[in-house]
């Protein structure tokens, strides 16, 4: 666990105070499941964008293509590097 500082308003304080003492916890443990809440428990949200992101350029002619692309960037010596 890393320990930080955080600045509130006092009016956000307060109520985490309210809030902690009624739930006999920690205001650090509040804002810790807030944050967990928050940022760690949208998987769902998160799969659903990155499954929407799929295939997004395919459409696209401005582009050249990818497979020749990639395979111009393995071209060379890289091997020949690695494996001295």
């Amino acid at each position: 666990m890393k320990r930080t500082q955080l600045y509130m308003e006092e009016d956000v304080w307060k109520v985490l105070q309210i809030q902690a003492r009624e739930s006999k916890t920690t205001i650090s443990e509040l804002v810790r499941q807030a944050v967990r809440e928050k940022y760690l428990n949208n998987k769902s949200k998160r799969r659903e964008a990155l499954l929407s992101a799929i295939g997004i350029w395919k459409d696209r002619t401005d582009l050249p293509d990818t497979e020749t692309y990639v395979r111009s960037l393995r071209n060379g010596n890289r091997l020949k590097r690695i494996f001295k």
